[in-house]
């Protein structure tokens, strides 16, 4: 499987945000799109801090 994994930072540190990501779209207003190839989705603003496309990570920083 090629989905990822997303993960935000809270207080310094990496939270499981949604697993099995398939989707990311940038939205207005700086808000980010997220969904899991089972449909869920999670919409908040952040700004992707990094991403490894081999690692299949993607990490959020909200601001």
């Amino acid at each position: 499987m090629c989905e990822a994994t997303a993960y935000i930072i809270k207080n310094g540190q990496e939270e499981l945000l949604l697993a099995d990501v398939d989707v990311i779209e940038p939205q207005e207003d700086g808000l980010v799109r997220l969904v899991s190839i089972y449909g869920e989705q999670k919409v908040l603003k952040a700004q992707i801090k990094s991403m490894s496309l081999v690692n299949h990570r993607v990490v959020l920083a909200q601001g």
